[in-house]
């Protein structure tokens, strides 16, 4: 018998795109002399984005992020990401790889996987923001054009002055666990390939909590219904910006329901299935250890 996944103390977690720790200073944000004199600094560096795949050091048999000097650095927008354990200023910037001597774009799901936990999580971070910026150059209350602010974590309208700020959009993505039969719920998409499965998810909304969101999603996509809910973990996930929060969720009624519009596949697995699947051997395949959904079932499995 299992431990309860509710009550039971979790396993050791892995999550992609964490541990970042590059100090975002406020203060700095916030003083244009400040920021100026970061610029300034001979120690700066700048990570370029070629339609938001970083730039990677050409010709490494390890992917390594490619940080250029001011020298270097396209001559747009940039946004002060920080400054990192050695006390270098860091910053984001959209460029084009061609233009540097040394470097080639690298799809950010594919080096994230490759990079330590603290530079995926920087990558995160980057891309995030560079996505906002290219799609927020207009005032969605007047209309009029805006301009980067606070080391480009706002803009602010030429026309009206009202301020944008870079939103991050919760997501829900949860675990349904069938508590007598041992088994959990997984789905697929239809843009994913026959035999990828995941945990459902989706976007929480306005007026609701984490666990109402939860226990919405599991009814609307699968005729699922929940009692307990148990928060795991969280993560980054920039594509483009979202935060998904990973849950165990009671299964209180069993016979599935699919929504066809959100889901071409719903199914029970059980914990031998699931343990293959991790192992790349299953029936079936899951996501990979840089998204949230693996973590999630190699949690239960090893509970």
């Amino acid at each position: 018998m299992h431990p309860d996944p509710f009550t039971a103390p979790l396993p050791p977690l892995t999550l992609g795109f964490t541990g970042n720790r590059i100090d975002r200073d406020d203060r700095i944000r916030r003083d244009p002399e400040a920021l100026w004199a970061m610029t300034m600094n001979p120690a700066a560096r700048w990570l370029v984005l070629d339609q938001l795949n970083p730039v990677v050091r050409s010709g490494t048999e390890s992917p390594e992020l490619l940080w250029v000097r001011r020298s270097e650095a396209p001559r747009a927008d940039a946004v002060f990401l920080g400054i990192d354990a050695e006390g270098a200023p860091r910053f984001a910037v959209a460029g084009t790889a061609s233009d540097l001597d040394d470097g080639e774009p690298m799809d950010a799901r594919a080096l994230a996987s490759r990079l330590d936990g603290a530079t995926a999580g920087l990558v995160a971070q980057a891309r995030s923001l560079v996505d906002w910026h290219a799609r927020h150059g207009f005032c969605a209350a007047c209309g009029a054009a805006t301009r980067p602010d606070k080391g480009g974590y706002a803009r602010v309208c030429q026309g009206c002055a009202a301020e944008h700020f870079p939103r991050t959009d919760p997501v829900a993505i949860m675990l349904a666990i069938d508590l007598e039969r041992d088994l959990c719920l997984l789905g697929r998409q239809p843009r994913f390939p026959k035999g990828f499965l995941s945990a459902l998810a989706g976007f929480v909304e306005a007026g609701e909590t984490f666990e109402e969101a939860v226990a919405r999603e599991l009814y609307e996509e699968a005729g699922i219904r929940t009692g307990r809910v148990r928060y795991v973990a969280s993560q980054p996930w920039p594509f483009p910006s979202n935060l998904m929060m990973g849950a165990f969720a009671e299964a209180t009624s069993f016979e599935i329901r699919i929504d066809e519009e959100e889901l071409e596949e719903v199914a029970w697995m059980s914990r031998d299935d699931v343990r293959s699947a991790l192992a790349g051997t299953g029936p079936f395949a899951v996501p990979p250890p840089l998204a949230i959904a693996h973590t999630l079932l190699k949690a239960w499995i090893d509970l």
